[in-house]
């Protein structure tokens, strides 16, 4: 019976250390996990199609960590809240950013980290209730999808009913001037001989005006001395005479000066004597012809004798 009772206490006794080790072990575990992740809150303005819990999220094509939570945003259900767990030791900054991505076309879709400038500072929560939220960017595929959308409607505003039927009046303008050309088809031969011919005549005006520049050039270029030599006698002549005017000048500078003081300033009085004579001769003139005789002996003439 004693020995029953030593199994007993070494059962009960194995039974609680196993417990406490497994207890110390999910403890341990559990103090592991919290030191080596962090979780953050992505925020994405798209569908993430593709993207499911457990999704690898990326930084730069490494995995660093998963997704542990999607849902959509209270506020707003157009938004998908995506709460991430990415390793502890991951450089995830204030201007790192997210965006959704896939494996080629059919491979799976994750979430792909990228920026972080070595400058700025790490990401952290704003009080210790918050986490941290990770800023996005359009994915590939939703950039394509704006594109297409825009192109779609500016495509929409080409193809409107108005242009429509502006561009259905262009092209009977076109035909209609497509059948008048047709019908002018030997009016636009004849045209296109004459711009034939009068593009020979003048190709060949222009060599002949071609070759008499060059004539003209070669005369020149063979007179251009000579000329050359004609110009530097002249301009040794122009300068000889003007340094003989400037001599001129400089020896007879006093007369020149007394003459511009003096001589001037007696022109006018001279030129008032020479108007009264000039007037005397005019009043004499006129008494010459009126009567000679009576003028020079200073009487009157004599009268003929009229026989009765």
């Amino acid at each position: 019976m004693e020995t029953k009772a030593n199994y007993v206490l070494i059962g009960v006794f194995t039974i609680v250390v196993a417990i406490a080790g497994l207890l110390f072990a999910l403890w341990a575990a559990n103090w592991s996990s919290e030191k080596e992740w962090r979780t953050y809150r992505i925020i994405f303005n798209e569908a993430v199609t593709g993207l499911d819990e457990g999704s690898t999220v990326r930084y730069n094509g490494i995995s660093v960590g998963t997704v542990q939570q999607l849902s959509l945003a209270p506020d707003d259900p157009r938004r998908v809240l995506a709460q991430v767990r990415i390793g502890a030791d991951t450089p995830i900054k204030t201007d790192t950013k997210a965006k959704i991505s896939q494996d080629g076309l059919t491979g799976p879709t994750f979430v792909q980290l990228s920026g972080g400038s070595p400058g700025a500072p790490a990401l952290v929560a704003k009080s210790d209730d918050d986490i941290p939220v990770i800023q996005t960017e359009p994915s590939a595929l939703q950039n394509i999808a704006d594109t297409a959308n825009r192109l779609v409607a500016r495509l929409d505003q080409v193809l409107s009913d108005e242009n429509v039927a502006r561009i259905t009046n262009s092209l009977d303008s076109i035909e209609a001037m497509t059948g008048a050309i047709g019908d002018q088809k030997d009016d636009l031969r004849a045209l296109v001989i004459n711009a034939r011919k009068s593009s020979e005549q003048l190709e060949k005006t222009l060599a002949t005006t071609d070759s008499a520049v060059r004539g003209l050039d070669r005369e020149l270029v063979q007179k251009l001395p000579a000329l050359i030599t004609k110009l530097d006698s002249t301009l040794g002549r122009l300068d000889a005479a003007a340094k003989g005017a400037d001599s001129i000048v400089n020896d007879n500078r006093s007369a020149i000066s007394s003459f511009a003081n003096d001589g001037l300033a007696q022109i006018g009085p001279t030129m008032v004597e020479l108007r009264a004579l000039v007037r005397d001769l005019r009043r004499i003139s006129d008494r010459l012809d009126g009567g000679p005789a009576a003028y020079l002996l200073g009487r009157d003439a004599p009268k003929e004798f009229d026989p009765e």
